[in-house]
């Protein structure tokens, strides 16, 4: 489904040269549930914009459904992006000028979907996380919890191919932070594809793979 091979990417300033990540190879198969940790600096962060196409390899090859999308022009990896891959951040990275239902909506709106199948897709996402009653609110009238439900709802509107979580319970207390990996649970056994970044080895035990990164590498592959 997702394929690395052999890839690295080196950030570059005019007097420091970054190995990022250092020939990683990678399969992420259709219904995996992906843990991917290490300490700081270890290159998940790099490893998750590849796979998310926000950044493009310096070299080797990126597989998405046997495509190599590695050469593509940012242009052409947002577009490739939009549809296919949603994003679960620690911070939640919720917009408060807008309501819950305008930020889950947002993902549709750039995929240029109707105002009715908007609606629809909206509602049936945030059933799923069990805030259809707080879809007027403000995020700042929400608990840390329920806005990461919202960002989690935000991601899997559009029926994403692979979902991405950076530190989803990062920013939770524990009780709130089981509660989104009880919700990751549920999205991967109902067929979701999920990459989660997390410092937890509790937490990591909720998916069924876990890698682990140093210096660039990935060192093991469970």
């Amino acid at each position: 489904m997702f394929r690395l091979s052999n890839v690295s990417k080196i950030y570059r300033t005019s007097s420091i040269e970054t190995m990022a990540l250092d020939e990683v190879s990678l399969d992420i198969g259709e219904g995996d549930f992906v843990a991917v940790m290490g300490p700081s600096g270890c290159g998940k962060s790099t490893l998750m914009n590849v796979l998310g196409m926000i950044d493009a390899p310096s070299s080797g090859g990126y597989y998405f459904f046997d495509r190599d999308i590695s050469g593509y022009s940012p242009q052409r990896l947002a577009a490739m992006r939009k549809g296919n891959v949603g994003f679960i951040f620690q911070s939640f990275n919720l917009i408060d000028e807008l309501d819950v239902f305008e930020n889950v909506e947002l993902p549709l709106l750039h995929q240029h979907i109707g105002k009715r199948q908007r609606k629809t897709l909206v509602r049936e996402a945030l059933e799923l996380v069990g805030l259809s009653a707080r879809m007027n609110h403000q995020p700042s009238q929400l608990s840390g919890g329920q806005q990461q439900r919202v960002a989690v709802a935000r991601a899997v509107v559009g029926d994403p191919k692979l979902i991405l979580a950076d530190e989803p319970t990062g920013n939770l207390d524990s009780r709130n932070g089981e509660e989104v990996l009880d919700m990751l649970r549920v999205l991967n056994e109902q067929g979701a594809t999920i990459l989660m970044v997390t410092h937890s080895a509790a937490h990591a035990r909720a998916a069924n793979r876990l890698v682990t990164m140093l210096d660039g590498r990935i060192v093991r592959s469970d």
